[in-house]
């Protein structure tokens, strides 16, 4: 069953350049939940670079290799079942459709995920073809499968192997240009998957991340209890992508090429834990590593495996 949560102490309308009241908050939720791993090893997309990514293959490939995240993607279908993939349309560089066939990046604008029911999403071929970014995949039938099979596939992987728990990253993949035409708006898409994540009893496991703080913004609104990352590429300082969230997360996560002792020591004065992605090869985990990042989001989890 998933975990009871104390009720939130009220907030202030006051603001500040600094939002003390909601960082006390974030805090006080922190103690009731499962503490976060030391060095959080993740993989990205279950484990992208040796696996068809967002599967339940490679989820389990991940959790093989001691990671102690699975990191993922979701999008919403037609008649909104929440789905693992990451992008908006079927991807021609590596999926075929349903008969097998290959298809152009013109004919994938035809399969936008949000415009289809899951029962033809599935039907897709997401592991058998080729794919000259991540020539290391493990070539296999695959689908995108949905948030909540992939959800008991793990836990029950994790129980028959006596494995430790792991935690779920979950990215919501929303931008306001495309609300009601790719997916949801942020209050729809959040009570999607926050109903299958509790209705799954995994809430405490949970780590919500997104590039939109809307999704985020929601979240911390009317789910508070489960913990949120600011996923980063722009160029803005900390400073802003902060106020511009309007509250302070549990993690901030960004490029791994924007990582610097500045943005660690003032990410840390704030507890905020600092994973970055996505960190693909040995020299740049050992280096950020070195400079004291909180964690590693990668496509290879076989370059973490040891670290744990």
């Amino acid at each position: 069953m998933p975990f009871a949560f104390a009720a939130l102490m009220s907030m202030g309308a006051c603001k500040s350049s600094e939002p003390t009241q909601q960082q006390s908050v974030a805090q006080q939720q922190e103690q009731q939940l499962p503490a976060l791993p030391a060095f959080d090893t993740e993989g990205h997309r279950g484990a992208r670079g040796l696996m068809p990514e967002n599967t339940i293959p490679a989820m389990r490939k991940a959790i093989d290799l001691g990671m102690t995240t699975i990191e993922m993607d979701c999008h919403i279908t037609k008649d909104r079942k929440v789905v693992v993939t990451h992008d908006p349309h079927i991807n021609p560089a590596y999926a075929r459709t349903p008969d097998g066939r290959d298809f152009t990046k013109e004919e994938s604008k035809n399969y936008a995920i949000y415009q289809m029911d899951y029962a033809e999403v599935r039907k897709f071929d997401m592991g058998t073809k080729f794919y000259d970014l991540y020539p290391q995949q493990q070539k296999m039938e695959a689908y995108i499968p949905l948030l909540e099979e992939l959800i008991d596939s793990v836990q029950n992987y994790l129980e028959v192997k006596g494995l430790p728990q792991v935690f779920y990253n979950i990215e919501t993949k929303s931008v306001a240009k495309n609300d009601n035409q790719l997916h949801p708006e942020p209050a729809v898409f959040m009570d999607l998957m926050v109903e299958v994540i509790e209705r799954k009893g995994i809430t405490p496991w949970v780590i919500i991340q997104s590039f939109d703080p809307r999704t985020l913004q929601e979240l911390n609104k009317r789910y508070p209890h489960i913990r949120t990352s600011l996923l980063v590429s722009n160029q803005d300082t900390f400073e802003q992508n902060i106020e511009r969230l309007g509250f302070i997360p549990v993690v901030y996560s960004p490029n791994y090429k924007l990582v610097t002792a500045e943005l660690l020591q003032k990410c840390h004065e704030k507890q905020i834990k600092v994973i970055p992605w996505t960190v693909n090869t040995a020299e740049e985990i050992a280096r950020l590593r070195a400079l004291g990042v909180d964690g590693i989001i990668t496509d290879y989890p076989n370059l973490l495996s040891t670290l744990n």
